[in-house]
């Protein structure tokens, strides 16, 4: 009884276990043990043959289970005579086959006497004579492979026997050692049972870490969330004010360029006139001179003379406006630092977090302490639970169990040597059979000579015959004893398979001991009521042991629970409301936050006032665009080159070409630097175009965002801080919420698992009775009794074969006197009396006839007095007396027997008596 609950306290001592990472950064992982113990059992390549031998034990017992009989039996306190009908019939198939047995057993001794003393007897073939048959051939050739066929099979039952032998000559070592891996695992699972229980209290440690940790770093995670939550609302807000700062800033410069520009284009356009008068005054001084009256002057005179009308500077260029206005405007504006008022607004919303940090110092201390307590209440949780008791209790009993296990080990080796021996020999006597049979049939067969008569044959042949009559011998005296071996082995075989293994493999054998008050009158369920004391409660050995075999724990396994619940010592929300409730007496004060400040709202109107949305920018655009002046100065001087190559050589040839050189230079001195001062005009209007551009409009827009958004920070941002409180409450709840859980499931399910346990009960059962014990020795007796059988027909055979092959001491033979030779029939007569006269050599023969007043006999005298023998009596009395011992008779028969051939005679037969 101790034992036995010794191992069901002991159900799942192993396994590791790995939690499902629903918290951040946490991952519990109980410590992995490793366990010498295989789950898994394999025969190998014999597992065949065992299942050869289930088949053959399922037509010999072909029944269920008897579970109703097996419970009658056990209610009755194990008395036979209350079950004996059902036993009976259920054993009918084992019954019979032990009758069949016994009366093997009884009668093959009884057999072997009769046909010794008849065998003495002349009788039962043991007369050393054979009548010649027409068959003959034919029979000796079918007798040989009938004996050939059946040792063979008996054979394969000898190797059957053997490979049982083999398979169990070392299984009390091997059982010892598989038991002493079972042992070790189990020891090792008692103790590593607290070190698990330890790191599951150690663990609260880790997670007790990550929440101070998240504590510590509230600022970020509660401040950071709250700043997180405003930032889509706030951030777009000031940059929109940030970059109409830096708008404000850039206006101010474009103007001013542009400024500067205007004039510069209003100046430079005053002196490039002035600069084109001059040269256009000179030139028509030059054009007036005497030179030109010459009449192939004058055409070029007229010609430069009226292109002289365009050199004159474009007047739009003096029209451009001044800036000054809008550019004081702009000044106005920026007398206040608007950029520097956003970066305020940002500091005060990104000061956020530090604000927290400061207001949340107290409450966390509290928190902090309160976890310290709530991890010594997980501790003395952990500490009351019952498995560290119940295995205290076990391992107490392991040095009991262990060394009780050793003594019968000890015994049982000894028993399986003994049993071994046994079994090597009676494996060995029918192997001895077969090989007489074997060699008696190698010595026939390859010895036999068909032209030698029965008297005739050879050496070979005859040892042939002798060692098959051996054999018979062998057979009458051993197999009745190994038939007792087998008997004996067949019985407890058959029965131990088909009610320990095969109701073990199906799980039947858990059913009936599941069977409510079977075990104990008073218990409804006797697992339950042994280990909890509490026998109503649905615990059954079915249950128990597939769960072990799933390696769940320990705990859910035997139903502790309703011996400690942990559950309700480890209930998440006894333990996390207090923490809950003072994260929600956080009181954080956001309060002061200014975005933007009355003085930087007035900056953003007095710049949509500024009057930089007014300005024609397109007309500017368009002014600035146009040349300053009204001609390309540079094709006019080459133009002008041209025209005075033209003229012959004199003062207006040369004042042509030094006006042209002239207005080459005033382009390049004046025109080039004014069309460069264009381009900077265009590019500051288009930026102040694209500022202007709808100014009003979003200066409006940001002040209502602005005004937005600082309503939404004094008014709801409680809301908002709530929220985020209860989500990082949420979040170091969740830590030991998920801690707890774990707790839980390691408790209830995977802490001190089944599966050594499971694993040691299949050792005992599954691999050591059924596979080292049942079905070796099934396999023993089916090979052994199945070559013991066949041997009853193979000895029946080997008489009957080995008179074909020993050497004859008489033979029938008949004479063809048509011919003039001797001829031997094939058909025998009933009242032969001589030997053939064909097997006496001549000499013989000469000596015989000689003379019949020898002293002593010669070989035909003994030949012929070796046939008297067989002269039937009839025979005998129609042979005249005789007077004279010494004087030979004649018998003279002409009349042919009935099996003798037509037109043959006996042979005259002289004999003395």
């Amino acid at each position: 009884m101790a034992l036995l609950f010794g191992i069901l306290l002991l159900l799942g001592l192993c396994g590791n276990i790995i939690s499902e990472n629903t918290s951040e950064a946490l991952d519990y992982e109980l410590p992995a043990s490793e366990y010498e113990t295989e789950d898994t059992y394999s025969p190998g390549p014999i597992s065949v043959l065992f299942e050869m031998v289930r088949i053959f034990i399922y037509i010999v017992q072909p029944g269920e289970f008897p579970e109703d009989s097996i419970r009658k039996f056990i209610r009755n306190k194990f008395e036979v005579s209350a079950v004996y009908d059902e036993i009976a019939h259920y054993e009918i198939g084992v019954i019979l086959c032990v009758i069949l047995g016994v009366l093997f057993i009884i009668l093959l001794p009884v057999v072997g006497c009769i046909f010794a003393i008849c065998r003495c007897c002349n009788k039962c073939g043991g007369k050393m004579h054979q009548r010649p048959k027409e068959n003959a051939p034919y029979q000796r050739r079918c007798l040989a492979i009938s004996l050939l066929v059946i040792c063979v099979l008996v054979s394969i039952g000898i190797i059957y026997g053997f490979a049982a032998n083999h398979h169990v000559r070392h299984r009390v070592r091997t059982s010892q050692k598989l038991i002493d891996s079972n042992l070790k695992d189990l020891r090792t699972l008692v103790n590593e049972a607290p070190q698990q229980i330890d790191y599951i209290v150690d663990q609260f440690n880790t997670t007790k870490e990550k929440a101070f940790l998240d504590l510590d770093n509230i600022h970020s995670l509660l401040g950071g969330g709250i700043l997180e939550r405003l930032k889509p609302k706030v951030i777009p807000v000031l940059d929109e004010i940030q970059v109409m700062a830096k708008a404000i800033k850039e206006t101010k410069v474009a103007l001013e360029n542009m400024n500067q520009n205007f004039k510069s284009l209003r100046d430079g356009s005053q002196q490039l006139s002035n600069s084109l008068s001059a040269v256009k005054q000179n030139m028509q001084n030059s054009l007036q001179g005497p030179e030109c009256l010459l009449p192939q002057v004058s055409d070029i005179c007229k010609n430069i003379e009226s292109s002289l009308s365009q050199l004159e500077g474009n007047p739009e260029l003096s029209k451009l406006p001044s800036m000054d206005t809008e550019l004081q405007n702009i000044n106005n504006v920026l007398r206040n630092d608007l950029d520097a008022m956003v970066q305020k607004g940002y500091q005060s919303f990104n000061d956020i977090p530090k604000r927290v940090q400061v207001q949340t110092t107290n409450i966390v201390a509290e928190i902090k302490k309160l976890l310290n307590t709530v991890g010594s209440k997980v501790k003395d949780a952990t500490k009351d639970i019952p498995i560290q008791k119940s295995l205290s209790e076990f391992n107490s009993h392991m040095d009991e169990i262990e060394k009780e296990i050793k003594q019968k080990l000890h015994r049982a080796e000894e028993v399986d040597s003994y049993w071994w021996l046994c079994s090597l020999i009676s494996c060995f006597l029918l192997l001895l059979i077969v090989i007489f049979f074997y060699l008696g049939l190698l010595c026939g067969v390859y010895g036999y000579d068909k032209h030698a008569t029965p008297t005739t044959r050879g050496f070979v042949s005859n040892t042939g015959g002798i060692f098959l009559m051996v054999g018979v011998g062998f057979c009458f005296l051993f197999c009745w004893i190994v038939m007792i071996l087998v008997v004996l082995s067949f019985v407890p075989g058959v029965n131990m398979e088909k009610l320990i293994c095969e109701p073990y493999a199906n799980g039947k054998i858990f059913q009936i001991l599941d069977t409510p008050y079977l075990l104990n009158k008073e218990w409804k369920y006797y697992i339950s009521g042994m280990v909890l004391k509490k026998p109503d409660i649905e615990l059954t050995f079915e249950q128990i042991y597939s769960d072990c075999k799933n390696n769940r724990g320990i705990y859910s396994t035997l139903q502790l629970e309703n011996l400690f619940n942990i559950s309700e010592s480890l209930d998440i929300h006894k333990h996390t409301d207090d923490i809950n409730n003072r994260l929600e007496r956080l009181d954080i004060k956001l309060g002061g936050i200014v975005l933007l400040n009355e003085e930087g709202k007035n900056n953003l109107k007095e710049f949509s006032n500024s009057g930089i949305d007014n300005i024609d920018y397109d007309t500017l655009l368009a002014q600035s665009k146009t040349s300053p002046g009204k001609v390309n100065l540079v094709s006019f001087s080459y133009d002008l080159d041209t025209k005075a190559d033209r003229l012959p050589p004199g003062q207006l040839k040369q004042s042509m070409k030094s006006e042209a050189q002239t207005l080459r230079k005033i382009h390049q001195d004046q025109v080039l630097p004014m069309e460069r001062t264009q381009v900077d005009v265009q590019k500051n209007i288009k930026i102040l175009q694209r500022t202007s551009g709808g100014l009003k409009e979003k200066v409006t827009k940001i002040l209502q965002s602005l005004d937005s958004v600082q309503v939404f920070i004094t008014n709801d941002i409680s809301s908002v801080i709530v929220e985020e409180t209860k989500k990082f409450a949420k979040k170091i709840l969740r830590y030991f919420e998920h801690y707890l859980e774990w707790v839980e499931l390691a408790v209830t399910e995977k802490m001190v698992p089944c599966k050594p346990v499971a694993t040691a009960v299949d050792s005992a059962f599954k691999v050591i009775l059924c596979g080292f014990i049942v079905d070796p020795l099934n396999l023993f007796w089916f090979g052994l009794g199945k070559a013991t059988f066949l041997l009853l027909p193979a000895l029946i055979i080997a008489v009957k074969l080995a008179k074909h092959y020993r050497r004859m001491e008489s033979e029938d033979v008949y004479e063809d006197m048509e011919n003039g030779y001797h001829k031997a029939h094939p058909y025998g007569i009933h009242n032969a009396v001589m030997p053939s006269l064909q097997t006496i050599p001549p000499e013989t023969l000469e000596n015989g006839n000689a003379s019949y007043d020898e002293p002593q006999p010669h070989a035909l005298d003994k030949a012929i007095m070796t046939s008297l023998q067989t002269i039937p009596p009839e025979t005998l009395e129609t042979i005249p007396p005789e007077t004279d011992e010494t004087a030979p008779k004649e018998i003279d028969e002409t009349e042919p027997t009935e099996t003798g051939a037509p037109g043959s005679k006996k042979i005259s037969l002289q004999y003395y008596f």
